[in-house]
């Protein structure tokens, strides 16, 4: 047995509650370790030196390095504490507080034990059910449609379909999301992501100078609200981009900081190293190196105050439910631990998606976000789907180690992306191969937590880098409908389903074939992606997906024979 291995946290990802009688337990373990049993020994913490109860944990995941032993715990009380006793070779250990032993004296269990000394209701990271069955659509506005031929459309310099510069202008608005809410609808999108529609002087909107005013390019308020109702009308829902990290530098408060320097009463609110910001100097904290996006300083109760309100106000005002959070993982929890209390207490269902690219976990223990894009799936798609730097089997360990990363609680409120509006098309990266493009989404709709589609993905719209990630939506193409529109509208179809939206999940390799199983009460539904033409099926084809190529990716979901 590999000691060193052996990992368990209680009050964490390893040791959660999802109800106040129920408990998931985790226990890492090396993968080469292959234990003949693993058992949780548990019990009220009060009288397990007299009583206890033994459930036994199954082996759920591996990630070619370690592998995962998992159990749910129905408990008859809220106060717990448990060890864990493994079978290996003939032999019994007992694993505790104390690390790994040939004994173990349940009298003095108090000293070293685990235990979650208990379950208080407060504690319980509580689910934003409408997540786990979501398809999401996200739009970078200027670039999708638009919609009100009456506005001043003097600003516009970028003629539709010509490739996009950082300065380009294209004339896409609210109006325009509106009178294509009945394509979504048909597409299967059940949720819209768009990206910020405040005043700006950027066509991406991310240097923002009115938190409460709609850019005049994009529309109104009147507008949102006409767009919130128009998709609620259709079963969709509508979340914002929240830009918290940072601002324009022609935000009122920081012209106020650049004007008046130390005496004005709002340089507080920024991060500057002296009396007055300093372009030039970059004697302030700003977004990247662009002095034009001055940081804020979220941990100034005033800039905390200010933030809070404006996500708030837009929950209130127009009934958005959620808010994507922009470079979340540079502002300071202490800020995100108060925007939660107070959006949560206007709308407990509205979703809170933090923009972190890498292991969030300090983020995602109940008191700040919900969940992240997850950039980290998209990567791992790549890896296998576009640069061929990985097999089946590494693929089936990567997915399986991702999502040991959270609790199941988390996991099921997560953005699943193959790229947005802040990377290369996923179709680029895979050498326009629509085969990689469809197997690689119906990785991302079979994946438990909300499935997500750039606008342009069905098309398939191509693009580089920023800003050629951010091309005109070709509507003559998305109009008749192709190949890839119509998987994801027959792969949305499927995210109803019970097994998609609450099941446990299983990734595995077998026989060339990278397998992902969904299971829920008694009914099991399986992805199966291999190269040549789709698998054979094992049970009930619900959708399959041909590529004649050699070497090209092919599927088959099935409804697993009872």
């Amino acid at each position: 047995m590999n000691k060193q291995a052996l990992l368990h946290i209680p009050d964490s990802q390893y040791c959660y509650p999802v109800g106040t009688h129920t408990v998931k337990l985790r226990l890492r373990v090396s993968a080469e370790d292959a234990f003949d049993g693993v058992r949780a020994v548990y019990g009220n913490k009060y009288v397990y030196h007299l009583k206890r109860s033994e459930a036994a944990l199954e082996r759920s995941f591996s990630d070619g390095t370690f592998a995962y032993y998992t159990l749910t715990l129905e408990l008859t009380d809220v106060r717990l504490v448990y060890i864990f006793v493994l079978e290996s070779e003939g032999k019994t250990y007992y694993f505790s507080e104390d690390g790994v032993t040939d004994s173990y004296d349940f009298s003095k269990a108090y000293y070293n034990a685990f235990q979650l000394p208990f379950i208080n209701a407060a504690d319980i990271m509580p689910a934003v059910d409408w997540m786990r069955g979501a398809v999401f659509y996200n739009i970078f506005v200027d670039r999708f449609y638009c919609g009100d031929k009456k506005k001043d459309r003097s600003y516009i310099n970028l003629r539709w379909g010509d490739i996009p510069d950082p300065k380009s202008f294209a004339g896409g608005d609210l109006c325009g999301i509106i009178e294509k809410l009945d394509y979504l609808q048909r597409t299967g999108v059940t949720a819209l992501y768009l990206t910020p529609v405040f005043c700006s002087v950027s066509n991406h909107k991310y240097d923002i100078y009115d938190y409460y005013r709609i850019d005049p390019q994009f529309g109104s308020k009147a507008d949102l609200k006409r767009l919130v109702r128009e998709a609620h009308a259709r079963g969709m829902r509508v979340i914002l981009d929240a830009v918290f990290n940072h601002c324009s530098e022609k935000l009122p408060q920081f012209a106020d900081v650049l004007a008046k320097g130390r005496r004005s009463k709002y340089h507080g609110w920024f991060l500057i190293d002296g009396d007055r910001p300093d372009a030039a100097a970059r004697n302030y904290q700003c977004f990247s190196f662009c002095t034009y996006m001055p940081k804020f300083n979220t941990s100034n109760k005033e800039v905390q105050k200010f933030l809070c309100d404006v996500a708030v106000y837009w929950v209130r005002e127009c009934g958005i439910e959620g808010w994507r959070l922009d470079v979340s993982d540079e502002v300071s929890h202490d800020f995100w631990r108060k925007m939660r209390k107070e959006v949560k207490a206007v709308k407990p269902d509205c979703v809170i998606i933090g923009e972190n690219w890498h292991d969030a976990h300090p983020f995602l223990g109940g008191d700040q976000y919900d969940g992240i894009m997850n950039y980290a799936l998209t990567k791992a798609c790549l890896d296998y789907f576009a640069w061929g730097e990985t097999d089946e089997a590494g693929f089936a360990d990567k997915l399986s180690a991702l999502y040991m990363r959270n609790s199941g609680t988390v996991n099921g409120m997560m953005m699943n992306l193959l790229d947005s509006h802040d990377t290369h098309r996923f179709y680029s990266l895979a050498g326009k191969r629509e085969d990689a493009l469809i197997a690689a989404l119906a990785v991302i709709f079979m994946h438990p937590g909300a499935a997500g589609v750039y606008y342009g993905t069905e098309i398939p719209l191509e693009g580089g880098y920023d800003p050629d990630c951010r091309r005109t939506m070709d509507w003559e193409k998305a109009e008749k409908g192709t190949e890839v529109s119509r998987c994801i509208a027959a792969l949305a179809a499927l995210r109803r389903r019970g097994e998609l939206r609450f099941g446990s999940v299983r990734f595995s390799a077998q026989g060339g074939e990278f397998i992902l199983r969904r299971e829920y009460e008694g009914s099991a539904l399986r992805l199966r992606v291999g190269k040549g033409r789709a698998p054979a099926a094992a049970g009930t084809v619900l959708l399959q997906y041909d590529c004649e190529k050699e070497n090209g990716f092919s599927f088959i979901i099935e409804e697993e024979s009872k």
